[in-house]
C-alpha cells in the first residue's frame, strides 16, 4: 500500500448526521489527489441521504446492526465483498475497528489513543476531546496516511450536497399547505440536539420567539418525532408553523435549502446549514468537548452564542446542574437576527 497509490477508500463514519456532515469534504478532497479512487462510506441507514447527495462519494455503505449493536459476522462479510485498500476510521469503537480487522483491509488508520489502536496499521496520535481544532479538521489529519496533506480552512472545503427537485418540490407543497409561499422568507428553529451537547432551556427558545412575532416572519420549528412534545411548547403563535416529526431528512435539507437562517443548539441541522451556505445562529456550552472551537458549524457565516459566565473545566454533569445554558444573553441573539434580516449583519465567532 505504500508504494502505490489508494484505488478503493472506505470512510467509516457511523455516528450522527453533524458527524457526518463533517466528514463528507474528505470525498472531493481524495478524487483531486487520487481522481480514479474509489470512495465509500460505512454509515448508519439514517444518515444515508446526506452521503447520497454528495457526488464525490461512490457508494454508500449501511453497517448492519440489531438494536444498536454492530453485527460483526455480518459486516466483516459484507465488507469483504468490496476489497478496499484502505480504510479510514473516523468514528474509532472497538467493534467497528474490530470488523474493519477481520475483514483484512490492508491499510486501516484510525487513533493510536485507544486501547485497540494495535488493530490499525496507521495510527493518529491526537486526543479530539482537547478541542485544539474542529472537528472537520481533525477528520481531515486522518488523510496523511494515504499522503495527502490537505489543509483545511472555511474557504476551501467542499460539502457539496445536492438536492433532487424531487425534495423541494415536495416541500414547496408543504411550506404552501402551511401559507408559506413560494420565496417568501422563513426562519428555522430546531430546539433539540438528541443529547447531543446541553440545550439552550426552551423557555430562552420561547423568548426568542416572542421577540421576533413582532417582525411578520414565519418560524418553522424542527425536530425529531420524540421532540415533536418540545417543539408543541413553541406554538405560540399563527406565524409559528412545527414540522417536527413530519420531515424525512431528504425533506429536512430541501427545507434548509429554502429558509434564509437557522437556529439551533450544536446538533446536525445547524450542520446542515452550514453546509448549504445558510446563516446560523448556535448556542454551545462552555464544556471543551462540546465547545464551538471543535463542533462549531464550519461557516463563516455563523453567530454563536456561549453561557455569560466566567468558568473554567466545565463538564456536562456541571453545566447541567448549574443551568450555565440560561445564562446565554437573549437580547443579543434577538438583536442579531434582526440585523441579518434588516442586511445590517456582522458575523461573529462568540457572542
Amino acid at each position: 500500500m505504500r508504494d502505490r497509490f489508494p484505488t478503493n477508500i472506505l470512510i467509516v463514519r457511523t455516528d450522527r448526521i453533524g458527524d457526518v456532515i463533517l466528514s463528507l469534504p474528505l470525498a472531493s478532497v481524495i478524487k483531486e489527489h487520487y481522481p480514479n479512487c474509489k470512495v465509500s462510506f460505512l454509515i448508519r441507514d439514517y444518515t444515508k441521504p446526506l452521503t447520497e447527495a454528495n457526488s464525490h462519494i461512490d457508494e454508500s455503505i449501511i453497517i448492519k446492526e440489531n438494536n444498536g449493536r454492530f453485527r460483526i459476522l455480518e459486516n466483516v462479510r459484507l465488507l469483504k465483498k468490496y476489497n478496499f485498500d484502505a480504510a479510514i476510521v473516523l468514528y474509532p469503537t472497538f467493534t467497528l475497528s474490530l470488523i474493519i480487522f477481520l475483514a483484512r483491509i490492508k491499510k486501516r488508520v484510525g487513533t493510536g489513543y485507544r486501547l485497540y489502536s494495535f488493530l490499525f496499521t496507521d495510527k493518529i496520535y491526537e486526543h479530539r476531546k482537547d478541542a485544539k481544532k474542529h472537528e472537520l479538521e481533525y477528520n481531515f489529519s486522518l488523510l496523511k496516511s494515504i499522503r495527502i496533506n490537505f489543509q483545511p480552512g472555511i474557504d476551501n472545503v467542499k460539502f457539496n450536497l445536492n438536492i433532487s427537485d424531487s425534495s423541494l418540490n415536495k416541500i414547496d407543497g408543504i411550506l404552501k399547505v402551511n401559507n408559506i409561499q413560494p420565496e417568501e422568507r422563513f426562519i428555522i428553529i430546531h430546539p433539540g440536539s438528541g443529547g447531543s451537547a446541553v440545550d439552550l432551556p426552551i423557555d430562552r427558545f420561547k423568548e426568542i420567539i416572542k421577540l421576533l412575532l413582532d417582525y411578520n416572519i414565519k418560524i418553522v420549528l424542527t425536530g425529531s418525532n420524540a421532540e415533536r412534545t418540545i417543539c408543541n411548547k413553541l406554538e405560540i403563535s399563527n406565524n409559528v408553523i412545527n414540522l417536527s416529526g413530519l420531515l424525512t431528512l431528504e425533506l429536512l435539507i430541501a427545507l434548509i435549502s429554502k429558509s434564509c437562517l437557522l437556529i439551533a443548539n450544536s446538533t446536525g441541522p445547524l450542520h446542515i446549514a452550514a453546509a448549504l451556505g445558510k446563516q446560523t445562529f448556535g448556542f454551545y456550552p462552555k464544556i471543551k468537548s462540546c465547545s464551538a472551537q471543535r463542533w462549531g458549524p464550519y461557516t463563516n457565516k455563523r453567530f454563536i452564542y456561549e453561557p455569560e459566565l466566567d468558568c473554567k473545566d466545565c463538564d456536562k454533569k456541571q453545566c447541567e446542574n448549574l443551568n450555565c445554558m440560561n445564562y446565554i444573553n437573549i437580547n443579543n441573539v434577538v438583536n442579531d437576527i434582526k440585523n441579518f434580516l434588516d442586511n445590517k449583519t456582522e458575523n461573529k465567532n462568540v457572542h
